[in-house]
């Protein structure tokens, strides 16, 4: 079966495109190598022995969507990957937010719903239920208002889905994902971030390895036990495999609605510093990092229930926090090579 990957060379969507084609999926990845490099493709083909069909297009770009699925006419599923991901540049820029985010899904969803079935995962977030009333967080959490235009895509993206499940033959699957983290065992791929980091893990690694002078630990005056914020951190190929087993429950038609949720995470939150003690222990450095204001758009803490996930999808994350700072930092070494 031909599955289509978009963003399939960034962090989350190389995984998944290993994880797939380890399962003997034929994979199609589109990128428009925004916030991705095509030198990926080397290390997916380094863990698996197998090529995948690499599209180079923007899916801004209604036409080239169009002509995609021309060219492409076989493809059994689409996991969504493709979207600018960082809180702070979307509170900056949210124009960008809502084209990339918005228009693409759009594009895609109007191809899809001309086939006599689609199946459909899209890469959603914990950003959609805001600062969660209680915690763990589970998928009947109420959506609270956006704190970010990243959040609000999200959340739109959503309704989009639903909206269009509705009145078509489209199935879909949200994965909300907590913190991804981490790189594959092998080390041949891994997160690659563009520039300065936007999210902690690669500020750490790089702090570890000497390329940024210190990390920016963002508030400790949050009402946790430590004073810094809470996350749920997950390893990516626990992610990836997730993706995996949910369009494998499209395909089977074991979905029991047109629409289902599951929340991605641990289970358990972890603080800012208790990150930056763990990847310590694991790498033997010493982290200088200090504290300076909260970010905007940034909550007080985020972790998982992931029992919905574990029963119906028979999926679980089984990667401790140590063991993902471990191989992020085989990434970092091995690139810094």
């Amino acid at each position: 079966m031909k599955v289509l990957v978009t963003g399939g060379l960034g962090f989350i969507g190389s995984h998944t495109v290993v994880e797939l084609q380890n399962e003997g999926f034929e994979v199609v990845i589109i990128d428009n190598l925004s916030n991705s490099s095509e030198e990926v493709l080397k290390g997916i083909v380094a863990i698996t022995a197998k090529m995948p069909i690499f599209e180079k297009l923007d899916l801004r770009e209604k036409k080239s969507v169009q002509d995609f699925f021309k060219k492409h006419d076989d493809i059994s599923g689409v996991i969504h990957f493709a979207a600018s991901k960082a809180v702070g540049e979307s509170v900056e820029n949210p124009l960008l937010y809502y084209e990339n985010n918005i228009n693409t899904l759009v594009y895609l969803l109007q191809e899809l719903q001309q086939k006599p079935e689609a199946h459909f995962i899209f890469s959603s977030s914990c950003t959609v239920y805001g600062q969660a009333e209680t915690m763990p967080i589970t998928e009947d959490a109420s959506i609270q208002t956006a704190m970010s235009p990243y959040g609000n895509t999200k959340q739109i993206g959503e309704e989009i889905i639903t909206d269009v499940a509705k009145v078509t033959n489209v199935n879909a699957i949200l994965l909300r994902y907590f913190n991804p983290v981490g790189s594959h065992p092998s080390a041949e791929i891994g997160e690659l971030p563009i520039g300065v980091p936007q999210n902690l893990v690669p500020f750490i690694t790089q702090t570890g390895f000497g390329l940024r002078e210190q990390l920016s630990v963002y508030g400790d005056d949050y009402p946790t036990p430590d004073g810094t914020a809470i996350r749920d951190y997950i390893h990516v190929v626990d992610l990836a495999k997730a993706h995996v087993v949910a369009l494998q429950r499209l395909l089977s038609k074991k979905n029991e609605t047109k629409v289902e949720t599951f929340n991605l995470g641990t289970g358990t939150g972890s603080s800012v510093l208790e990150v930056i003690q763990a990847f310590e222990k694991v790498s033997g450095k010493k982290l200088p990092y200090k504290i300076v204001p909260r970010r905007e758009g940034d909550i007080t803490e985020a972790y998982a229930n992931t029992d919905k996930a574990n029963k119906i999808l028979g999926w679980k994350a089984k990667s401790t926090l140590e063991e993902s700072l471990a191989s992020a930092w085989k990434w970092e070494q091995k690139i810094r090579e």
